[in-house]
């Protein structure tokens, strides 16, 4: 039998008391075993307030740049007065047609800083068409979202095309019309391939989050689309990071490109980071504790494998705890649901594998948790970077056992 206490189960017999882990001491030698992570201190970090650094002070206003009245309305209207750092210093370029290289931190607006001069180069000529290619299907999705936005009354269209989705539904939109394509690049090619998608009529392609795609190894399907667009082409790559194999990519699909880095450092400002030991208490138990919090309001917590997530998100609902839980095990339907709910503050928590780590705006997570810590540092990097996002500070723990 459990009872219940601040509306979640409270059964489990040997509670660990919160008090009984520790943070910001030693690893022990034994930690070793974890890998590139020997440097346990490299969770661990402050947040920097606003009162510690110079705020960035724009060029430029939205009301300022020269785009359609129609789009400038739309950006008005969704709240964007002032563009961030990477806006502010992209969407001139952009709008002055030149090839763009992105740095910047995660959470830093990046989306917007190509779609509003995209969707103003559409408003101005509709035989214009873009191609937008994301690694995960929840970041074009969310791009399509963005799109909307920004695009209402302008008379453009889109269609998204990604795994997870009937293929001919996504095959009657594009005979219906567009001045969009925003996808992923397998299924892009696989459109291709059918005829579907003729790329010698694009005259943008924006490759989002590449070092991502880098990593997923779309490589060569990232190649066969560049390849296919006609010579004469606008190229937009955006990246977190800027490694000697993006670099490489940067000197074969773009000309003369402008460089643009607001990257601040490896980890978001607004992100207090710390660990939390695991010596002899069980591990469920101290997730359990911290989650009761009151302050751990809206919490993304990060697992290795589809099943271990799944696991961790069940025993939490059994535990009286409202999570969800997303990996690639689920379909497009269940995902998207998941996140959902999630978004509006339907459940509580939100399990996931990396799939969930680069390029999705969840607003307002208050805590991410590492459950299980990430393959690469630069993993972690992007599964903290879902918190601390727009200005206010989020918090990190990692489990360490």
């Amino acid at each position: 039998m459990y009872r219940k206490q601040n509306g979640r189960s409270q059964n489990f017999a040997k509670r660990s008391s919160v008090g009984k882990f520790s943070f910001k001491q030693k690893p022990r030698a034994s930690q070793s075993r974890f890998g590139q992570f020997k440097d346990i201190s490299k969770f661990v970090n402050k947040a920097n307030s606003t009162a510690e650094s110079k705020p960035y002070v724009a060029v430029n206003s939205f009301a300022g740049f020269s785009v359609d009245e129609r789009l400038k309305k739309n950006i008005l209207r969704a709240g964007y007065i002032t563009p961030t750092p990477i806006q502010d210093q992209a969407i001139p370029y952009i709008l002055a047609g030149k090839d763009i290289v992105g740095v910047a931190n995660t959470g830093t607006g990046k989306t917007a800083a190509f779609i509003v001069p995209l969707l103003d180069k559409v408003a101005k000529d509709k035989k214009q068409n873009v191609l937008i290619v994301a690694p995960t299907r929840e970041l074009a999705i969310q791009i399509d979202q963005e799109l909307k936005k920004f695009g209402f009354g302008l008379g453009a269209f889109s269609v998204c095309c990604v795994g997870g989705m009937p293929v001919f539904r996504q095959i009657n939109d594009l005979r219906r019309g567009y001045n969009f394509v925003i996808g992923t690049p397998g299924r892009i090619k696989d459109l291709s391939d059918r005829g579907c998608l003729k790329l010698n009529n694009f005259q943008t392609i924006v490759l989002d989050e590449a070092d991502r795609m880098l990593d997923m190894g779309f490589v060569n399907d990232m190649r066969f689309l560049v390849t296919a667009m006609p010579k004469t082409h606008q190229t937009l790559l955006f990246s977190a990071t800027i490694s000697f194999d993006i670099k490489k990519l940067i000197n074969e699909f773009l000309k003369d490109p402008v460089s643009i880095s607001v990257k601040t450092g490896d980890t978001a400002k607004g992100v207090d980071q710390d660990v939390v030991y695991i010596r002899n208490e069980v591990k469920i138990e101290v997730l359990h504790n911290l989650l009761a919090k009151p302050e751990f309001n809206k919490v993304l917590i990060f697992g290795k494998t589809k099943h271990g997530v799944e696991r961790l998100s069940e025993m939490l609902v059994i535990r009286g705890f409202k999570a969800e839980s997303i990996h690639g095990n689920k379909n497009h339907t269940q995902r998207q649901k998941a996140l959902s709910k999630f978004k509006e503050n339907k459940s509580q928590i939100l399990v996931a594998t990396d799939v969930a780590a680069r390029g999705l705006d969840i607003p307002n997570v208050s805590h991410v948790i590492n459950y299980e810590l990430p393959n690469t540092y630069e993993d972690y990097i992007h599964r903290i970077g879902r918190t601390g996002r727009c200005g206010k500070v989020g918090k990190a723990l990692t489990f360490i056992e």
